[in-house]
């Protein structure tokens, strides 16, 4: 039977290549490494690697094998830091996971505000595509996530904290006199930059644009401050959450609401069975603060 210990000794030998160099990357001595990753060949029936002119060289049947033993040992690691964090019990310390969007000034200036009250407290943030935000909490890897999409996930509680709204983002050359609010009618005629965007956002979007007549080659992008940087090199206009085009907004660019108004709420979540503490519950709060801030 192959154990977690064979895979660890034929991964380290593999990106090593080398038995001395697995022994160095694990802390253990060669003969036992050598020992191990002979059992794990006997059990496998397969050889995993040749001396070839005094080196260790993989064989074709190793390369096939490494790159599951690959995914097994990054699941070993999520395990090992899922249990570290399970025993942390530092409440003077908040790991927050958020999208690109509101990392790029909601986050921060929240932090800021929250910062000026609790100094002692310390902040781990990471940002992520939507997808990726219900993985930090289930691996323990983050205490709350902060996003546009209410987290539908076993275990996970969501709490709403506010609200944005779509906007146009555009160079003021492009559109030199815009109205108050932009119809998304007049968008199906202009050159636009893409979202690929499956969460909140691209739903929002995905039948309001559904009849496009512009036939010239699209350039789309998932991260919205690309896009954000494409219409400021004259690749387009494009619709995005205003917190993004707000942050991204240079003297030659300007943004506009939409005349019929898309909004989505900010939600923070968390593990259902891992109550806010108080500082994550204060935390939200400046998050709340700062997202009912006036907006120029």
């Amino acid at each position: 039977m192959i154990t977690l210990r064979h895979i660890e000794i034929f991964h380290a030998v593999y990106q090593t290549g080398s038995l001395s160099g697995a022994a160095r990357l694990l802390g253990v001595s060669q003969p036992s490494v050598s020992k191990v990753l002979r059992h794990a060949e006997s059990q496998l029936g397969l050889a995993l690697f040749r001396v070839v002119k005094g080196r260790l060289v993989a064989t074709d049947e190793a390369h096939r094998l490494f790159e599951e033993a690959a995914a097994v040992q990054e699941r070993v690691a999520t395990l090992y830091e899922a249990a570290r964090n399970l025993r942390r019990a530092d409440h003077g310390r908040l790991r927050v996971a958020t999208i690109h969007s509101l990392g790029l000034r909601i986050v921060p200036r929240a932090i800021a505000v929250f910062a000026a009250r609790y100094p002692q407290v310390s902040f781990d943030v990471r940002t992520f595509h939507t997808e990726g935000l219900a993985e930090t909490l289930h691996s323990r890897t983050c205490d709350l996530s902060i996003g546009y999409d209410i987290a539908r996930h076993p275990r996970l509680a969501n709490v709403v904290l506010g609200s944005g709204e779509l906007v146009v983002l555009f160079r003021r050359q492009d559109l030199p006199d815009p109205p108050p609010r932009i119809a998304v009618e007049t968008l199906h005629h202009l050159r636009m930059v893409e979202l690929i965007n499956d969460g909140t956002i691209g739903g929002l979007l995905a039948w309001r644009m559904a009849h496009r007549e512009d036939d010239r080659a699209t350039i789309a992008a998932k991260t919205y401050f690309v896009a954000a940087a494409l219409v400021e090199q004259g690749m387009g206009f494009a619709v995005m959450d205003e917190f993004t085009a707000r942050a991204c907004l240079t003297p030659a660019m300007d943004l506009r609401p939409l005349d019929d108004p898309m909004r989505f709420d900010v939600v923070a979540s968390h593990l259902e069975d891992q109550p806010l503490s108080t500082v994550s519950r204060q935390f939200l709060d400046s998050v709340r603060k700062v997202l009912a801030e006036p907006r120029a």
